[in-house]
């Protein structure tokens, strides 16, 4: 049941335009398959899976990015 409601709401609160990224720059932190990538495209940072690269991509406006950056460097995302 959760999840069908999860579903129904996914892009509750979307206002990020449709950005195409079909000639993106994705750039990788390291060689390996599996990486996270990133590009910068039409004012937005695309990040994906690069191991899956045909998946979805999340996109972040800049302050987002920036607010991501910044909580992660702070160890916020450590699940260790």
């Amino acid at each position: 049941m959760a999840e069908s409601i999860t579903a129904q709401h996914a892009f509750a609160g979307w206002d990020k335009p449709e950005v195409d990224l079909s000639n993106a720059d994705w750039r990788s932190g390291s060689q390996g398959a599996g990486d996270v990538q990133i590009a910068f495209v039409e004012g937005f940072i695309a990040m994906r899976n690069g191991g899956r690269p045909e998946a979805p991509s999340l996109i972040f406006t800049p302050a987002e990015w920036r607010a991501f950056v910044l909580n992660a460097r702070d160890g916020e995302f450590d699940l260790t």
